[in-house]
């Protein structure tokens, strides 16, 4: 498929049930901002999606776009991936959904986390991200019996409440007290959730003998965004938290089962005391978990409701069998021979070929990241903190990932993309020709 097949002005060929315009119109009469959750794009490049296959995307309109969001990075298999959908089909008739009572599904795909990640004895089932994030902090706080958690500014955990402090301040925060990103959130909580700067030991370290006295954790995601740690970073934060008595919480929502089978902590080699996961562990399916050891994770056993120090965590959905069943098979894609190895190598290809388009340019853009995530910003040198993304050229970032999509590219201006097993030389080749077209269209 050429480029100007994937571009989004490309002759429309509708598949859909209506039309593209009418699909918008009935999204604005029901949904707010006719969109799904944060984002909302410009009308140019808006889409409505039918379907997905592989790398790709297909809309309303019959016009396929090549993917480099997958499912906030859920997909790695890509979409319809062969081996997750028999899997799913074979569950479907079972049943979609129990609850109270354990199935077979769930203890399988337990048994498999547990095996895999690092830090874990035991597991307990989430339906999302969110979720795992939010009740890592529940059981940290319930362990510890203090109050106060630590996170980094620039840091996403998701879209509770404890979570939504300097996720995206527009200045820098005043350590350790946090801004709130959204309306709607108690003023209380400000002195349970404190602030301090990725890669930055020293002042991490200031915070948390201060605060040492109530607080429970320190959150953090290994890879912030596309902000990679610095040498030394993480094993800094392992050691200040001994050093306290305060728990590590490595949120691995992004970086499980994508850095490495055993996810940033098998990457970089540094155990935390609890690790939230989401996206990948179900295979895109409403599946996340909590891991940690068994002496934590008993915080959370049922048979100890009502003492002081149990964390209630239950969900309706959690252990979801059709969701464990995808997780389980992708799990089992991921433990190929060479896997890892091959997506890396991939996603690096891509990135020097994009670099040499921006070079050729002149524009004063990096195509940055590791592994399979990355992403294109008008920087002068990679990120190391928030900071950084605050001083540098977001208009001009976003400007030319609009120009992506125009050429045919699934991506979320500004934000951060993925590389899935299932993208081809094909993608890649196109992807280099929408990215010049992007680029001349910049000039």
């Amino acid at each position: 498929m050429s480029p100007a097949e994937t571009a989004i002005d490309q002759a429309d060929t509708s598949v859909g049930a209506m039309s593209h315009e009418d699909y918008y119109n009935l999204a604005a009469q029901v949904l707010p901002g006719a969109g799904l959750g944060g984002y909302s794009l410009p009308e140019d490049v808006r889409f409505v999606i039918h379907r997905g296959e592989g790398s790709r995307l297909q809309d309303v309109r019959g016009r396929w776009y090549i993917d480099y969001v997958g499912g906030a990075g859920a997909l790695i298999l890509g979409h319809a991936f062969p081996s997750v959908v028999a899997a799913v089909q074979e569950e479907v008739p079972k049943g979609l959904h129990f609850f109270g009572t354990l199935n077979e599904k769930a203890i399988l795909l337990a048994k498999e986390l547990v095996d895999a990640i690092p830090c874990a004895e035991k597991i307990a089932y989430t339906t999302t991200g969110s979720e795992a994030t939010f009740y890592a902090m529940r059981i940290a706080r319930a362990y510890t019996g203090c109050s106060k958690i630590l996170k980094c500014e620039g840091g996403y955990h998701g879209n509770h409440d404890y979570s939504n402090f300097s996720v995206s301040p527009g200045a820098l925060s005043n350590y350790p007290v946090g801004r709130p990103d959204t309306a709607g959130m108690p003023s209380s909580l400000a002195e349970s959730v404190l602030v301090g700067p990725y890669n930055d030991l020293e002042t991490i370290r200031k915070i948390v003998e201060a605060e040492r006295a109530d607080l429970a954790a320190i959150i953090v995601e290994p890879v912030q965004r596309v902000i990679f740690p610095r040498d030394g970073y993480l094993e800094g934060l392992r050691k200040i938290c001994d050093d306290n008595d305060v728990l590590l919480i490595f949120d691995e929502v992004v970086t499980g089962f994508r850095l490495a089978y055993g996810g940033a902590q098998e990457y970089f080699g540094v155990k935390p005391d609890l690790a939230s996961y989401g996206k990948i562990a179900g295979g895109g399916g409403p599946v996340g978990c909590v891991g940690g050891s068994d002496r934590i994770m008993e915080q959370c056993n049922p048979v100890n409701r009502g003492k002081p120090t149990y964390a209630y965590i239950n969900g309706t959905l959690h252990g979801n069998p059709i969701g464990c069943a995808a997780g389980l098979a992708t799990l089992a894609e991921l433990r190929t021979p060479g896997f890892y190895d091959r997506l890396h190598g991939r996603s690096a290809d891509l990135q020097a070929a994009c670099q040499k388009v921006l070079d050729r340019h002149n524009l004063p853009a990096l195509a940055i990241g590791r592994g399979s995530l990355w992403q294109i910003v008008f920087m002068d040198k990679e990120p190391e903190s928030f900071a950084d993304f605050i001083q540098c050229d977001m208009a001009s970032t976003r400007d030319l990932d609009i120009g992506l999509m125009k050429n045919g590219l699934y991506v979320l201006p500004g934000v951060r993309r993925f590389v899935s097993a299932v993208h081809t030389d094909e993608d890649f080749d196109n992807t280099v020709a929408a990215l010049d077209a992007a680029c001349r269209a910049m000039r």
